[in-house]
């Protein structure tokens, strides 16, 4: 599965290891290293200043980096020849990862005080230049060859940067001046992207490893199964509140679609479902994970670190648009099921949530525990070591001769993960120094509002459409961070909530998740379900249609991203969730209490959905006139025909 973690949107696939796989050549310098990286992140966390150490902030990052790039070549191939090894070449790139990354932490004072930033000695260049290269390599082999290409381009346009026209002409670096730029300046290799890594997205990525190894998503494909599979249409139900779940824990797209989809998709398609509908349901629920608190992937704090805001206030503003896309799936599942009826699974072959509960209740609990820390108490930083050593905790004392066992996994998958994150990032640095150093960036957003004129509705739609595109090529994270930079001044001052707007963001960097032609989520579901790329990507767009409305909705309206009166957000959500009901049922044409509906009554439902989705009083009337319009046909029709089934 080693080809599926290249185009992962956060965390690698936990996959299983054979005695002769590289992963278990190399876990013995993995192990170490890893411990020492987490040692090191949670000396500068919790202020522990062991023995009297304490890394300055810039000296922290280059650490990481080379830690992590150490663990990245040795975990993730060159070439799919070396999956089961590792070659020489890889120890070397290892080493020198490991060398510049301590070397350039080491020097992290004279890089600020001596100006290096701009122009360093021969030998911090030299070094410079191995370190960019690697982050290159590094980025090719996790990220693959179109993100890749993207930043490379980027990375060098500064020394050609004012020959360009109109917009993207700027200021002209030399070669050696990007380079030290690149390396050795705090707004690229270890900008923003690589901040956030290191100071806030290790821990959950510790916490996701522990919540992996201690059987998290077991857990809570059982728990959702319990509640839910015996319900009509439940195999689809458990896909939907299990991907949600586990997606929500982890920010991982592929990785949920095949965790979860090799259990849900088959049993959706043993009662009934076809497979390309089992294969789009999967998809859309695993792609939502990346939007659904309380982690959300990378993008989540990343966002709270351009915004300068608490995490918090990001998870709270993403909360409610998150759920409302959750319900409106499991709305079209189960009229989906009603229309076509299709039943639940048999009590017998579903598990009993006592002895569910029982068995799983801390995986619960560390999941309620991260929550708590983040809202209530405002531990951003601290809360996932908190959760993750309590359930690593309660798993050793039930089973303490699998502590050994236990330990190196967790180690294994955190180091792994943050390779992986860690040589995404660092690449996507070299986007975010380019734009910065020649001021690209902020003349392309001032251009974007100047073509949009004072149309706000088009500026939208420009910025849909650029985000649309770039999530083609990109994770949702490096796609976020692009725009971020170009598209979020550009819309905060047209005057839209700062929330919302970069939230608008990052739903359309990852609705290519979903939508041909890439539609990569819905090719692996696809690939499990046994059906069409096309098919299944088609059906998929459909079910996540409301992921497109979504949006436009709360960047319009901030009252559904909890931000505005009581009363105006209470309506809004009102409004927003007999809208998704609406659109659901129109989409599926079966209208509960009602029963199955022609193209006509469709139509105009989907219509009264749509407008009271618009934050406009008129627009609300009108939706509610449209729904009582459908529902007196429905009665009236009822009484002329008893018994008939179909309006």
């Amino acid at each position: 599965m080693a080809h599926i973690t290249k185009i992962d949107t956060e965390i690698p696939l936990k996959d299983v290891r054979p005695e002769t796989s590289r992963l278990h050549r190399a876990r013995l310098v993995v192990y170490p290293i890893t411990a020492l990286a987490l040692l090191l992140v949670a000396n500068q966390v919790f202020l522990l200043r062991i023995a009297g150490f304490q890394l300055p902030s810039t000296g922290f990052y280059y650490a990481l980096i080379g830690m992590f790039f150490a663990v990245l070549f040795l975990t993730f191939p060159m070439r799919r020849a070396d999956e089961f090894r590792v070659p020489v070449y890889d120890w070397v790139f290892a080493a020198v990862s490991l060398g510049s990354g301590f070397y350039f932490a080491s020097i992290a004072g004279d890089i600020i005080n001596r100006g290096w930033d701009f122009s360093a000695p021969p030998l911090p260049t030299l070094i410079a230049l191995a370190l960019f290269l690697l982050v290159l390599e590094g980025l090719r082999r996790t990220g693959g060859t179109v993100l890749f290409l993207i930043c490379l381009a980027f990375a060098a346009f500064p020394t050609f940067a004012d020959h360009m026209p109109g917009l993207f002409w700027g200021s002209q670096y030399t070669p050696r001046e990007t380079l030290s730029a690149f390396v050795m300046g705090s707004g690229a290799i270890v900008g923003v992207p690589v901040q956030v890594v290191s100071e806030l997205v290790i821990g959950y990525l510790l916490f996701g490893a522990a919540l992996t190894v201690t059987g998290g998503g077991r857990f809570f494909m059982d728990f959702a199964s319990a509640l839910m599979g015996r319900a009509r249409g439940g195999p689809a139900k458990v896909s939907i509140i299990s991907s949600a779940l586990f997606g929500s824990l982890s920010g991982s797209v592929v990785s949920n679609v095949i965790s979860t989809g090799a259990f849900t998709i088959p049993t959706m398609k043993r009662c009934g479902y076809p497979a390309h509908y089992a294969g789009a349901v999967e998809a859309c629920a695993s792609t939502g994970g990346s939007i659904m608190p309380p982690v959300m992937g990378a993008a989540g704090f990343i966002m709270a670190s351009f915004l300068n805001v608490p995490y918090a206030t990001v998870v709270s503003a993403a909360i409610l648009p998150a759920i409302l896309f959750y319900a409106a799936l499991l709305l079209q599942v189960d009229a989906y099921a009603a229309r076509n009826d299709l039943a639940g699974l048999p009590q017998e072959d579903l598990p009993r949530l006592g002895p569910t509960l029982r068995k799983g209740w801390p995986h619960l609990v560390g999941v309620l525990m991260l929550v708590g820390l983040i809202l209530f108490a405002h531990m951003e930083r601290s809360a996932p070591f908190f959760s993750a050593g309590f359930m690593l905790a309660v798993a050793i004392l039930r089973k303490p001769a699998a502590f050994w066992s236990t330990l190196t996994e967790t180690l294994l998958e955190t180091g792994r993960s943050s390779g992986y994150l860690f040589g995404i990032l660092a690449g996507i640095g070299l986007i975010v120094g380019s734009l910065s150093i020649t001021g690209v960036g902020s003349a392309v957003s001032r251009e974007l509002v100047f073509a949009a004129g004072d149309n706000l509705y088009l500026l939208l739609v420009f910025g849909a459409i650029t985000s649309f595109v770039l999530g083609m090529g990109m994770t949702a994270s490096a796609c976020y961070i692009f725009l971020a930079i170009i598209l979020g001044p550009a819309l905060t001052q047209q005057g839209l909530d700062l929330v919302a707007s970069h939230l608008f963001i990052l739903y359309w960097g990852m609705l290519s998740y979903i939508t041909p032609p890439v539609a990569l989520a819905a090719v692996v579901a696809a690939g499990i379900a046994g059906s069409g790329n096309l098919r299944t990507g088609l059906q998929a767009m459909r079910l996540g249609s409301v992921l497109f409305i979504l949006p436009f909705a709360f960047v319009l309206n901030p009252a559904l991203i909890l931000r505005g009166e009581p009363l105006d957000v209470l309506m809004s959500i009102g409004t927003a969730g007999i809208s998704i009901w609406l659109i659901a049922c129109s989409f599926e044409g079966y209208l509960h209490f009602v029963g199955r509906l022609d193209r006509l009554p469709r139509l105009v439902l989907g219509a009264a959905g749509f407008t009271l989705l618009i934050p406009e009083s008129h627009t609300d009337l009108l939706g509610l006139v449209l729904f009582a319009a459908v529902l007196a046909n429905a009665m009236i029709r009822k009484r002329m025909r008893p018994g008939a089934g179909t309006v």
